[in-house]
């Protein structure tokens, strides 16, 4: 469904009469586009004492065939980019302002005390405001848990309030990340730049993601075209919506599809497993032996290398007017089939070495919804799934993670009261709605060897929602 006040707000007349009025101002939001690079312009790289990353970060932006450019904060940067072969000068000489550029990206990860954080302030204070619209700010630190004593654990921390708060005022489609490598995890940093700096995470914005290293990684050769070539997944909830739109973006990426959907679907099934050249498959989860089904299955098919829980309903009333039934329904369809799929892939052995999982959670798992209880604890409940599993799946060198999107342009969103869905639009760091690729896009980097290093994590596609953590 299109957004009439987006158009509006865009239009000559309509970005006055909102200035004047003082309402929000939502930019389109730049997306993907197949062959287009990671970044158009430049990226303004900084950092604090003792820095970390800058030998992982002159690889990855020489991959990305970036553009680069020093920040004072960073003087050495200049020389370290251009020893490497990558082509870099300084930004701004004296007060005067430097040049607009595409993202901005501050190695945190030396800060040890509160002290050390000035730098950080006078990059974010110097360099915000010559970030284009659709741009990108990534803050790269480590993780509390890691840090050597109270004060690194305290800055460490810190960096996720300022990076939340920076994310709200950015505007301008402009998204902000926190991204924590532990030690040993600096290979799989590219993997990680080249979703949160490119279009693919255009409604992803105010996130906390972490990078470990995977054990048994052996630094897997990725072809950033095509990342999921000769990779074997199965979509489930795949005829419309979100899971048609998450199909779409895994086959567009390389992968050989597996489209399942309920009987009920099996027209529109049959016409997106034809446009992809996928499989069909035309199965209820809940039923008793659809795990063994699946299983079997995929043995045939020689293992698959990926599971898209994306299957889910809604039977919304308030706990005090819902069925027993209804809550059961719910349960069934978005929590308990997915467990019981994936502990029979698990037993079977056939899911694949390498092997990635993603289940489709919500923010009303996250913040909670007025009659959609059942709604919330399944979706909540994929979360716990997620993180209880990480290490059963890490142990087999796997990985599990969750999508949540917040509001998404979708018919059903599109049935919603008007004052209801116009709240939902514009509650959020960049009021409006996103869409469906949005989440498809999420969904296929977490499927992906481009985010090896991220397992039992939580992945927000919300446009930093104001709901929720």
């Amino acid at each position: 469904m299109s957004d009439a006040y987006l158009s509006f707000a865009n239009s000559r007349l309509g970005s006055v009469i909102t200035s004047i009025l003082g309402l929000p101002q939502p930019q389109p939001l730049r997306r993907f586009s197949r062959h287009q690079p990671v970044l158009d312009g430049e990226v303004l790289v900084g950092a604090g004492p003792q820095p970390g990353l800058l030998e992982a970060l002159v690889a990855s932006f020489s991959a990305m065939q970036a553009k680069t450019l020093a920040h004072d904060s960073l003087p050495q940067w200049t020389a370290i980019a251009n020893a490497a072969g990558l082509m870099s000068g300084r930004w701004a000489v004296g007060d005067a302002p430097g040049m607009r550029v595409d993202a901005l990206v501050f190695d945190a990860t030396g800060l040890r005390d509160v002290v050390d954080a000035e730098p950080l302030y006078h990059y974010l204070h110097d360099a915000i405001r010559s970030v284009r619209p659709s741009g990108r700010i990534v803050l790269l630190g480590r993780s509390a848990d890691g840090c050597v004593n109270p004060g690194q654990a305290v800055v460490q921390q810190a960096l996720e309030g300022l990076m939340r708060s920076v994310a709200r005022e950015a505007r301008r489609g402009i998204t902000v990340q926190l991204l924590r490598v532990a030690h040993a995890a600096e290979p799989m940093l590219e993997g990680a730049l080249r979703f949160l700096l490119s279009p693919r995470s255009a409604y992803v914005s105010g996130q906390v993601i972490t990078l470990t290293s995977p054990a048994g990684w052996m630094g897997a050769k990725v072809d950033w075209q095509q990342p999921l070539a000769g990779r074997t997944i199965l979509v489930t909830g795949a005829s419309r919506g979100i899971g048609e739109a998450i199909a779409d973006v895994l086959g567009r990426d390389g992968a050989r599809l597996v489209c399942l959907d309920v009987p009920q679907a099996q027209a529109a099934l049959d016409t997106v497993a034809t446009r992809l050249d996928a499989r069909g498959v035309v199965l209820d989860i809940t039923a008793d032996h659809a795990p063994a089904e699946l299983a079997a299955l995929a043995a045939e098919m020689g293992g698959w290398d990926g599971v898209i829980h994306n299957a889910g309903i809604t039977r919304d009333r308030t706990i005090a007017r819902m069925r027993p039934e209804l809550w059961q329904q719910v349960v069934a369809v978005n929590l308990q089939a997915p467990a019981r799929i994936n502990e029979a892939l698990l037993t079977a052995g056939a899911l694949k070495p390498g092997a990635r999982v993603v289940c489709l959670s919500s923010i009303s798992g996250i913040a909670g919804n007025a009659g959609q209880t059942n709604y919330a604890f399944s979706k909540a409940g994929l979360i716990g799934l997620v993180r209880s599993h990480s290490e059963a799946f890490a142990s087999r060198s796997m990985a599990i993670n969750a999508v949540a999107p917040g509001f998404i342009e979708t018919a059903m969103t599109a049935a919603i009261p008007f004052a209801i869905r116009e709240a939902g639009r514009r509650m959020n760091a960049m009021s409006q709605g996103g869409q469906t690729i949005d989440v498809a896009e999420a969904v296929a980097w977490l499927a992906s060897p481009a985010s090896a290093g991220v397992n039992g994590q939580v992945l927000r596609v919300c446009g930093q929602s104001l709901l929720g953590a």
